[in-house]
């Protein structure tokens, strides 16, 4: 990749970051398509699917450090860290090293209905805690091992952390009071953002200087994103990206719907996620031929 191509890179970290900063969120579900669609149309190769999950996961597990230094004094719950964290550790493990045979088109269709189920949960209202609420509220454990363990799966597949699975499964799920599940969340998305890491890298599946500069840079937006997050209405930047994410997904899938068009035979222009197919089907006799950002 080049020079350009990395700067190009940590300017798109930084918008993910300023956004994730201003809603509170990991910026993982931002990430991808800004990774996948931007660079072509500035004249940079066409990134593979696993080579963005790759960089994605250690910009969630990023976020999730920076997260939890930033509000470690927030109330944990221990006993539900212990027990979804674990879940969600062994699915993020599961699904990193299970990516590494599933075909990037294929994740990109996992990853399109993430994003449509992200944009989803967007919309719903943030709720606010009765007066007496419980700081250790009972809990399915059940219940927790099982979301845990399927947000762990789907996350580590696609390169999320699952934040924005894990605060509205704890909620409305598991019926834990707002300030108890986002305290909590920090730590759950942090073992799942390791967990999912370590699968990623046993893999060999995490390009290193992309990663560099998209952690960089969204470090970097992060910052200002919080610092702005007071003077900006949360309700409406939340409607508004919920409202862009869940368009991209349907671009995703429409882009992803089967075509009549030969392997190798595309023309000039196709899709990205046209592309991506060609990528994975080659005519007979030779390998597929996938675009590395490595």
């Amino acid at each position: 990749m080049t020079l350009g191509g990395i700067g190009l890179l940590a300017l798109l970290g930084s918008l993910a970051g300023l956004l994730s900063g201003l809603l509170g969120i990991g910026g993982g579900i931002l990430m991808v398509p800004l990774l996948l669609y931007v660079p072509p149309l500035l004249g940079e190769p066409v990134p593979d699917m696993k080579s963005v999950a790759g960089i994605t996961m250690v910009q969630s597990l990023a976020a999730s450090l920076m997260g939890t230094f930033a509000h470690g004094r927030r109330r944990v719950y221990s006993r539900l860290v212990i027990t979804m964290g674990t879940a969600v550790a062994a699915g993020a493990l599961a699904g990193s090293l299970a990516s590494y045979w599933v075909d990037g088109a294929m994740l990109a269709v996992l990853f399109a209905a993430l994003a449509m189920l992200a944009g989803t949960l967007l919309l719903f209202p943030v709720r606010t805690d009765e007066a007496d609420a419980s700081p250790t509220p009972p809990f399915s454990r059940p219940g927790a091992v099982a979301l845990g363990a399927g947000i762990g799966l789907l996350g580590g597949m696609v390169g999320q952390g699952g934040g924005f699975m894990i605060v509205p499964g704890l909620i409305y799920l598991l019926r834990i009071p707002t300030r108890v599940a986002l305290g909590s969340s920090l730590a759950i998305g942090l073992i799942s953002g390791l967990a999912g890491f370590a699968g990623k890298v046993m893999t060999a599946q995490i390009p290193l200087w992309p990663s560099v500069a998209v952690v960089a840079g969204a470090l970097i937006g992060s910052l200002g994103g919080s610092r702005l997050s007071q003077r900006v209405s949360q309700v409406a930047l939340r409607r508004a990206l919920a409202v862009i994410v869940m368009l991209t997904a349907l671009r995703m899938g429409w882009d992803l719907l089967p075509r009549a068009t030969p392997a190798g035979s595309l023309p000039a222009g196709a899709s990205v996620q046209e592309q991506w197919l060609d990528q994975e089907q080659s005519p007979s006799g030779e390998a597929p031929r996938r675009h590395s950002v490595r």
